[in-house]
């Protein structure tokens, strides 16, 4: 843990620190994937919690660790190359989290000092129910709806406006309305924030639904209302508009048939979307409107039709939000949608800026988190999967039982380590818990109610699917891999199946069942074969053809995708090839610095590393990895089969006059966002960060600037207005000093 480490040298960081670092930002990073790109989620909140306070601590002890890409330092999610991207027009954070009444306490004890309030003195606190579903973020332009995006990165998002026109609950108008007695025009601009979700009862008709037509049930209502919500409702449509033109020309029954089965797919989507429910808990953006208390801002959204929760509570002191916050643990299932704990903010939005943000999270919000629910029910048998990176897992299959509002069957066991543990038998009457109410996981067995009849459970030492001895990667290590990485079925299965992830080559058509299909129809021998695959190879396959050997709709669209796929960028590519630690963020990064397959495979580790988020660890997974003749084998027919394998040249390497300047932007300016403003500094190739040391070059100040400006004086830091920062970035750092001094 990260209380162990010794403390920083005068080198920085110790060994040992900077390799427990490299492997939580990993973690963090691959977690952050499953939940946000896959929506598969392989562990639950509180323990992802656990990751991620593991990694603050580690970085509170050693800021030479902090980078700006680290997990603690952005927001997690990314953008579907599905959909259209939306920039959002402020930038939607993330929030910290308290886990108890005493991490809630110290976080507003901070708040009291920072704001330097007397003694005894708080602010009026907001507090509203935390929703489980999916953060939005809606337009209006003159009272009509423009845009509906999901949160992205928390900078772009996806843009789902299409969509709309299927769910009621959310306005696609705003009207003018009345707020104490006075009439309340719609603004010009308005920025809304929310969360889309399913109702409690909604969510489980859909699952009924889902499994009563073969397919896998939703884990939670957020994964639900983000399958939902992210449909492409104008593919669907044209689709059936096509088959339907097509039948009106004179078409056969095989045509009606088509169309009649597509019109099914339609109207459920359709009924599915008409469920989803919306929420809205703040703004962004906003011209002609200017409310002084978040709470007015809720009532002004109401008054003009938008759904505001009616548990939101504004309260005069900590003692109040405490008793809020039990109340609502206690009756969690008393309301329409499921609910993991409170979010607490300060109602002032002038305080609210003058306590500012960090990089990913607001400091005058926090969510305090709710514990998991606990149940028990019986053991029935332990089994294991093997994953595409070879990583043998244990599972649970157990009596069905319901937790937090759904049934479950089957619980992670994470390894064999862990099983030993906790000391679960086989029959045992366990403790089941849905981690942060998502992921089923067994806490431990109830000895008392052992019977003699239980019996240990050992891990196989073959690997289930091809018969392969397993052992661990290096030593020391907890999990166990199949090392048959080329000829393992499941390994297959999962590798080929990961190509068509929204994280990696996003091809929508290649579900598992296809990917199984593809493999056990002898259509491919490897992932490597995709891109070579023809409607003739597919008409092979019973899978991809109707009766009479014809392609079915499925099979015509994985050609084309996979088509389209080809012209993918580089980094989808990297993280497509399944190399271990390699995900998103290391990816793009590689693909931003070296740009060329190529040149990724042949630099030496220490380049490697070197790159910002990659740093050792990844850095040698990647040379073992392109090491192996059969996936550099891969790699060839890909390339020969037309896949991308370089980025084109940026073309605005223009010049980059703050080149090793970092900039501090605190309080609130006038023409520019703080995203636009740091952005405008790190396009000039300068480093925008938000603590103020003696390596900071400027702090540009606004209004309400809180205690930065007080530290850049007292270390005698050049403290800019706006127009001084207008300075900085037309006329360069000497230019800025100058009018530094002059004002």
């Amino acid at each position: 843990m990260a209380a162990d480490i010794p403390a920083d040298t005068p080198a920085g960081a110790p060994v040992d620190a900077r390799a427990r670092h490299e492997e939580l930002v990993a973690e963090v990073r691959r977690h952050r994937f499953l939940y946000y790109e896959r929506e598969s989620p392989e562990i639950g909140d509180s323990e992802y919690d656990a990751l991620e306070q593991e990694l603050r601590a580690l970085e509170a002890a050693h800021p030479a660790l902090v980078t700006p890409d680290s997990p603690t330092q952005t927001v997690g999610g990314s953008v579907s190359e599905m959909f259209v991207p939306v920039e959002h027009l402020e930038r939607m954070m993330s929030l910290d989290n308290a886990f108890s009444p005493e991490e809630l306490e110290a976080w507003a004890a901070r708040l009291v000092r920072d704001l330097v309030l007397a003694d005894g003195e708080e602010p009026a606190y907001l507090c509203e129910l935390k929703v489980d579903g999916l953060a939005v973020d809606l337009v209006y332009r003159e009272g009509r709806l423009v845009s509906l995006a999901t949160r992205g990165d928390g900078r772009v998002g996806e843009d789902v406006t299409y969509n709309v026109r299927h769910i009621p609950a959310i306005p696609q108008r705003l009207a003018a309305g009345t707020l104490g007695g006075c009439a309340l025009a719609v603004p010009a601009l308005l920025e809304v924030r929310g969360e889309v979700f399913f109702p409690v009862a909604a969510f489980e008709a859909l699952n009924e639904q889902v499994l009563a037509a073969g397919r896998s049930p939703f884990a939670n209502p957020r994964n639900a209302a983000a399958g939902t919500l992210r449909q492409r409702m104008d593919t669907r449509e044209q689709r059936l508009e096509e088959a339907r033109a097509a039948v009106s020309g004179g078409g056969t029954a095989r045509g009606e048939a088509k169309a009649d089965r597509i019109a099914d797919e339609v109207a459920r989507a359709a009924a599915a979307l008409g469920q989803l429910r919306l929420v809205v808990h703040g703004i962004g953006a906003r011209e002609g409107y200017q409310p002084a208390t978040q709470s007015e801002s809720y009532d002004a959204m109401a008054a003009w039709g938008l759904p505001v929760s009616p548990h939101t509570r504004v309260l005069g002191s900590l003692a109040e939000v405490l008793a809020f916050i039990d109340h609502h643990g206690a009756h969690r299932h008393d309301v329409e949608h499921e609910i993991d704990g409170v979010v607490v903010k300060v109602d002032d939005l002038a305080l609210q800026g003058r306590l500012g943000s960090t990089s990913r999270a607001p400091r005058w919000a926090i969510a305090y988190k709710y514990p998991a629910e606990v149940v028990t029910t019986r053991l029935e048998g332990i089994f294991t999967s093997v994953g595409r990176t070879g990583r043998v897992t244990p599972f649970g299959q157990m009596a069905p039982a319901k937790v937090a509002g759904s049934t479950v069957r089957m619980a992670t066991l994470h390894n064999a380590s862990e099983v030993a543990r906790k000391g679960v038998l086989v029959g045992d009457l366990v403790y089941l818990r849905k981690a942060g109410d998502v992921i089923p996981e067994i806490i431990g067995p109830v000895t008392e109610a052992r019977t003699g009849s239980e019996r240990a459970w050992t891990m196989p030492t073959h690997c289930p699917e091809c018969g392969t001895p397993l052992a661990p990667e290096k030593d020391g290590d907890a999990d166990i891999r199949c090392p048959n990485a080329r000829g393992c079925p499941a390994q297959l299965r999962e590798r080929v199946f990961h190509v068509a992830s929204r994280g990696a080559l996003d091809i929508e058509a290649l579900g598992y069942k296809a990917a199984i299909a593809l493999l056990d129809c002898g259509l491919i021998e490897d992932e490597g074969d995709l891109f070579a695959l023809t409607a003739a190879d597919l008409a092979r396959c019973p899978f991809f053809t109707r009766a009479g050997g014809e392609l079915t709709a499925n099979a015509e669209a994985l050609l084309a995708n996979l088509e389209a796929a080809k012209s993918q960028p580089l980094w989808r590519v990297l993280v497509a090839l399944s190399i271990r630690h390699v995900g998103p963020t290391a990816a793009q990064s590689l693909a931003r610095e070296l740009r060329e397959l190529e040149r990724i495979r042949t630099a030496p580790v220490e380049e490697l590393a070197a790159v910002d988020g990659v740093g050792p660890v990844i850095a040698e997974a990647l040379r073992e990895w392109f090491a192996v003749d059969w996936h550099a084998a891969i790699v060839e027919r890909w390339e020969r089969d037309g896949v991308r394998m370089a980025d084109e040249a940026a073309g605005d390497d223009g010049p980059r006059p703050l080149e090793g300047v970092t900039v501090v932007v605190t309080g609130t300016l006038e023409g520019f966002t703080r995203d636009a403003a740091e952005e405008a500094v790190q396009g000039l190739g300068g480093k925008a960060t938000g603590s103020v040391s003696k390596k900071t070059g400027f702090v540009v100040v606004g209004a309400n600037p809180g205690s930065k400006a007080d530290k850049a004086a007292t270390l005698g830091v050049p403290v800019l207005d706006e127009a001084g920062f207008r300075v900085l970035l037309e006329q360069g750092p000497d230019a800025a000093r100058a009018a530094a001094e002059r004002g």
